[in-house]
């Protein structure tokens, strides 16, 4: 059985998670906000080339799309509807409503996990998203490293092709 101090010092790491995934989620999604700027000409965001299959632009809107439905719409309960295919298939949104969309969304990730408490970390996420049922802190993990993914991606992409 574990020690009052013991439990202290854990709910103290649990909010120690949360206010991390915060840091890093506001650190890489205001970083995909330079990446977007970085972009010499601005229609280079939306090109795919040989064996690219995803442009900056649409990885931007998936990442917009992914965060606000998990995050947003399950954990801080906005109403964010979703249009998955939409984040791959629209293109030449300006450059300016993408870094909007992403300010927006940093808005929602710091209003949702701020009111995240230390046990729900441990609860069952509240939709199946893999084929499996996992934790909310495991997923808020996968979540952050998605995103850091594809802000790789995005990188690359505006290395190669700008």
């Amino acid at each position: 059985m574990l020690n009052p101090n013991t439990l202290v010092i854990l709910r103290k790491n649990k909010k120690m998670l949360i206010n991390a995934l915060i840091s890093i989620f506001e650190r890489d999604l205001n970083k995909l906000i330079v990446e977007i700027e970085l972009y010499k000409n601005e229609d280079h965001l939306w090109i795919v080339d040989k064996n690219i299959a995803n442009s900056a632009g649409n990885l931007t809107l998936h990442l917009v799309g992914n965060i606000n439905t998990f995050i947003g719409k399950e954990i801080g309960k906005t109403n964010y509807v979703r249009d998955r295919d939409l984040e791959f298939s629209q293109k030449n949104v300006p450059r300016a409503d993408l870094r909007q969309k992403v300010t927006d969304t940093i808005k929602v990730v710091k209003h949702a996990l701020i009111n995240v408490k230390q046990e729900d970390l441990e609860k069952e996420y509240p939709i199946v998203v893999f084929k499996e049922k996992m934790t909310t802190g495991y997923f808020l993990i996968h979540l952050a490293t998605h995103l850091t993914y594809h802000l790789g991606q995005i990188n690359y992409h505006r290395r190669l092709i700008d």
